[in-house]
């Protein structure tokens, strides 16, 4: 897929809300999972962009509402965490339990999945778990057919497994991120907001799916195949944008925040 320029700036803010995921769409890759890093300025232009919306501002990951909270340290926006699992509408809200976790016999026989090679991580989300092979890239294959497997032999949970880049997130069957977004577009101050979505990820498909029911727009970081209003190159050309918006963008004062 052709790689476009990135899409004109969205300077008049008055109804947006902005819904980013984090990895490899705000932030680029690291060799695992707790070695991302946060570059100078993208709090501050998130804090601003919260501002100019009333708060609509979200992060929209396949990360715990916990990590997302410590990575961006001390800035709390709204979220939603661990592929919607978890859900908070603002960032002094209560964070709402959206499913129950997978059952700790299903992780502990997903955990096994490392002993393929070194390289394989896991990682516990706590209502899900992900196994992470960017250390060792060529076992992927490997990796998703010993979980499809340890899948299919589990009657008693259902579950999804989602292939994303360099790992396989496996999560309970009952929410995605993009049913988790229809339900945080009817709260305050998301309701009645145009949405503008950015992702990166397979796991990011269910969000472009659902964008156009808001009158938003949706845009792909990379190579992925979806179907989008735009695309960028990397993270920081997505940084970049959302900077210039920050910087330029505006909105009515006293203005309410479903409007």
């Amino acid at each position: 897929m052709d790689i476009a320029a990135p899409p004109p700036l969205v300077t008049d803010l008055r109804d947006r809300a902005f819904l980013l995921d984090i990895d490899g769409t705000l932030l680029d890759f690291a060799p695992s999972p707790r070695q991302v890093w946060v570059p100078t300025g993208l709090r501050r232009t998130l804090t601003r962009l919260a501002d100019l919306t009333g708060g609509a501002v979200a992060l929209v990951s396949g990360r715990s509402l916990n990590e997302i909270d410590l990575i961006f340290s001390p800035l709390q926006l709204a979220a939603i965490g661990v592929h919607g699992a978890e859900m908070r509408t603002s960032g002094d809200a209560e964070a709402q339990s959206r499913t129950p976790p997978l059952s700790k016999g299903l992780k502990r026989r997903l955990a096994t999945v490392a002993e393929l090679g070194p390289g394989v991580l896991v990682e516990d989300k706590g209502y899900s778990l992900a196994l992470h092979y960017r250390l060792a890239p060529d076992k992927g294959p490997e990796v998703l057919a010993a979980v499809r497997k340890i899948c299919a032999d589990t009657s008693s949970e259902a579950v999804e497994v989602l292939p994303g880049k360099l790992v396989v997130d496996i999560k309970p069957a009952a929410t995605n991120k993009g049913k988790a977004v229809c339900d945080l577009m009817q709260c305050p101050p998301f309701a009645g907001r145009r949405p503008i979505f950015i992702g990166d990820d397979t796991t990011d498909l269910t969000v472009f799916d659902v964008i156009p029911q808001f009158r938003g727009q949706s845009y792909s970081v990379g190579g992925i195949d979806a179907d989008v209003d735009g695309h960028f190159d990397t993270p920081e050309a997505v940084r970049a944008w959302l900077t210039q918006i920050a910087a330029e963008g505006s909105h009515t004062e006293g203005l309410g925040s479903t409007q």
